[in-house]
């Protein structure tokens, strides 16, 4: 690994390979997601790799279609307190592009558990997420249409949003509570409320 880099990998499958080198050298390896916040390597610039918002990965401007690449490539992803998002091993800190969020969230269950609903997101690389106050959903209105767009917290400052077929299987579940004397719209996990907006909002907005 000495004489290699990063940002020197000519395609996907090269990257992967450097990467998991590079990963080896803790000694650690265990099963799970590698200890990427434990890490603090140099940053040695950026990388041509980009998270499109729907979902995809792309390298030096080609999808990476083999999802097992995918997978190596998101556990080793970071968020940083600078807002930006990188690949990180224990030698080496690389910046990459996200459009919206790293993950999708693209299946949902829904568990009955001691009479409250608890929520539990598959995201497109395969994470299991149950929404609770370590994973919480967020909610966002944009553009002029006012698009709903839900996120909920993979790990670190690492989100998934909610695929539009999932969230309307997720807004579905909503009720309207009274909040801080105030009518919202929330959805609730386990002993979890997460508010998604005022009532009347919601009203307007399905008008």
């Amino acid at each position: 690994m000495a004489d290699e880099t990063i940002r020197a990998a000519g395609d996907a499958a090269g990257l992967a390979a450097m990467i998991a080198r590079a990963a080896d050298q803790t000694g650690n390896r265990e099963r799970g997601l590698p200890p990427v916040e434990r890490w603090n390597p140099p940053f040695c610039g950026d990388l041509d790799m980009e998270i499109r918002a729907d979902g995809i990965w792309f390298y030096l401007g080609t999808p990476i279609g083999r999802p097992a690449l995918v997978r190596l490539f998101s556990t080793v992803l970071r968020k940083d307190e600078d807002g930006k998002t990188y690949l990180v091993t224990p030698v080496e800190k690389v910046g990459i592009r996200v459009e919206d969020a790293p993950f999708l969230a693209v299946e949902m269950n829904v568990a009955d558990e001691g009479g409250l609903p608890v929520i539990t997101f598959r995201t497109n690389v395969g994470d299991l997420v149950t929404v609770d106050a370590e994973h919480p959903l967020r909610f966002e209105i944009v553009g002029e249409k006012r698009q709903l767009k839900p996120y909920v917290l993979v790990r670190g400052r690492l989100e998934a949003l909610v695929s539009r077929a999932v969230m309307y299987d997720l807004v579905e579940r909503g009720e309207t509570v009274e909040i801080g004397g105030r009518e919202m719209f929330a959805l609730r996990s386990g002993a979890c409320l997460f508010p998604v907006m005022p009532a009347d909002e919601l009203d307007a907005l399905s008008q």
